[in-house]
């Protein structure tokens, strides 16, 4: 079996600045000029042609991100680039970095695609920093970071957006743009970063951009993809504005896989982990993550939690790397369906959608919460949908929490048991908007809500068909808000006493240059589950 790769370049070094839309209009800016009148792809002078990114904030400090590519497609997958170059770094108190606090130099070689991920320590909590990389003659973006508050410190409010389902195929990243323009604090990914398959000739008449070439199954085809990606220049402003947090969901490998299954029930569990292996490897190469020390071949950790002081706690979750197969497959294939009620599989209690390692940690840290909001951050739809399959018969989809109810009882039992302060549960993958009630008992419209959900729709990806859904919101009372045909992002305002939640959409996925509007806001009311719409 293929093991994984995951040690790139790391440093552990020995009141507010310019404002962010400074910051915002400066790597705008450089991101927009680097890539004017290039293709995608073409030579470059410069070897920062995929842009900067900080995540994983702390108290003390954060990771840097980049990645050397002067040739950002070649076909071996290497950017252009063979032998180990040196890459300094810095990090400043202003943004002009003339007041540099912490700086050093690393080597960018070819076993990690020449990325970096740089593990700054030692600096003040709760404030801004800015920092960029120069090599070969040539600097780099200047990008935006923040430190944490210190664990149990007072912070009175907090922006955050987050995001899913771009796929560069099926238009342009302007909500991207329209994000960094928010000025958020933090940016969560919530997956399928980028789409691994290639659509076919047949659809051309759909595909706004071209991918770079076939579906991804290796290491170059992921490595290529993800610096397509990252050649773009709103999602580059957008990482160059805000430290984030990332997950993946299914298409940063292969639509649809559980575990180590293929969604092609002919592909042996050892072929598809080489392939997943791959597809990890190139994740890491692309995010900003510190490296983790691997448990076993192919994996990778990626669960994890971030705090902001007192306020807010972030729980990462991987509903992907662990979870049990789908239940009640249809072969050749293990793709989420719409399986009948009589798909008694689905309610074995020995099925996980976490795995037993996640779900003992994040019922632990329900446990010891001391913050006054408390996050779930992960890919899909958690609430139960109650569907109709092709042939009009009743049933749950698969593919998502409703493939694992058990594994969700157990999640919102513990929830519940623990009384964690103000659980709030945010997902992706559906390519819509909602917002539910998460039920004690999902069949009794009027047990308990546990905890409060929202869903944010696509950056591009299609959205399901709206009047199919909509047919469905009356045999499903918990679900508050639903609404599929439009395209965007969340963003999020929470303060001590509620969280403000809007819906936000562009005006066009096909229009490099979509405008933007609210197209829905709700509010948590602190010690209250369940949301309010503002709008009335």
């Amino acid at each position: 079996m293929t093991r994984m790769r995951l040690g790139g370049p790391s440093v552990l070094p020995g009141q507010h600045g310019p404002t962010r839309r400074r910051v915002l209009a400066a790597s705008s800016a450089f991101a927009i000029t680097l890539l004017t009148g290039q293709r995608a792809g073409a030579r470059s002078g410069n070897p920062f042609t995929l842009g900067v990114a900080a995540g994983e904030p702390t108290s003390d400090g954060f990771v840097l991100w980049t990645r050397l590519a002067v040739e950002p497609l070649s076909a071996d997958g290497l950017g252009g680039m063979r032998e180990p170059v040196p890459v300094t770094w810095e990090v400043a108190r202003d943004l002009a970095m003339r007041d540099v606090v912490r700086q050093g130099t690393v080597e960018a070689n070819a076993a990690s695609a020449h990325s970096l991920h740089i593990e700054v320590r030692g600096l003040e909590a709760n404030r801004p920093y800015w920092y960029r990389f120069t090599s070969q003659g040539e600097h780099s973006a200047i990008g935006r970071a923040r430190t944490t508050p210190a664990p149990g410190e007072r912070l009175e409010r907090l922006r955050f957006a987050f995001a899913s389902c771009s796929n560069w195929q099926l238009g342009y990243f302007s909500a991207y743009r329209h994000m960094a323009e928010e000025n958020p604090d933090l940016v969560i990914f919530l997956g399928d970063y980028i789409y691994e398959y290639t659509l076919s000739a047949a659809s051309q008449g759909r595909i706004v951009r071209p991918h770079d070439g076939p579906t991804a199954i290796n290491l170059a085809g992921y490595r290529n993809r993800y610096a397509l990606y990252r050649t773009d220049p709103d999602l580059q402003a957008l990482h160059a504005a805000a430290p984030s947090l990332v997950t993946w969901d299914d298409h940063e490998v292969e639509n649809d896989y559980a575990n180590q299954w293929s969604q092609d029930m002919r592909v042996e569990p050892e072929a598809f982990l080489a392939r997943r292996a791959a597809a990890y490897q190139a994740y890491y190469e692309h995010m900003p993550l510190r490296p983790r020390p691997s448990g076993e071949p192919n994996s990778f950790r990626l669960y994890g939690r971030t705090a902001f002081g007192d306020l807010v706690s972030f729980s990462l979750l991987d509903g992907r790397q662990y979870r049990s197969k789908q239940p009640c497959e249809v072969p050749p294939s293990r793709r989420g369906h719409v399986a009948p009620l009589s798909c008694s599989e689905r309610l074995d209690a020995r099925r996980t959608l976490l795995g037993a390692a996640q779900e003992e940690w994040l019922f632990e840290g329900f446990k010891k919460a001391e913050t006054a909001w408390n996050v779930l951050a992960q890919g899909q739809l958690m609430a139960e949908l109650r569907q109709k399959s092709f042939a009009g018969e009743a049933g749950f989809w698969t593919d998502g929490w409703d493939g694992y109810p058990m594994a969700r009882q157990r999640l919102l039992e513990a929830v519940s048991t623990s009384r964690v302060a103000n659980p709030v549960v945010i997902g992706g993958d559906i390519h819509s908007f909602w917002t539910t009630d998460l039920k004690a008992d999902f069949k009794d419209p009027r047990s308990a809500t546990v905890a409060t959900e929202f869903v944010g729709t696509s950056i591009t990806s299609d959205p399901p068909p709206h009047g199919l859904i909509a047919e469905l919101l009356p045999e499903n009372p918990h679900v508050r808000y639903f609404e599929s045909r439009h395209r965007g992002y969340v963003l999020v305002d929470v303060d001590r006493e509620r969280m403000l939640v809007n819906f936000r959409s562009i005006s066009d996925r096909r229009d490099p240059k979509a405008t933007l509007a609210t197209l829905k806001q709700f509010a948590v009311v602190s010690g209250r589950a369940g949301a309010i719409d503002t709008n009335g």
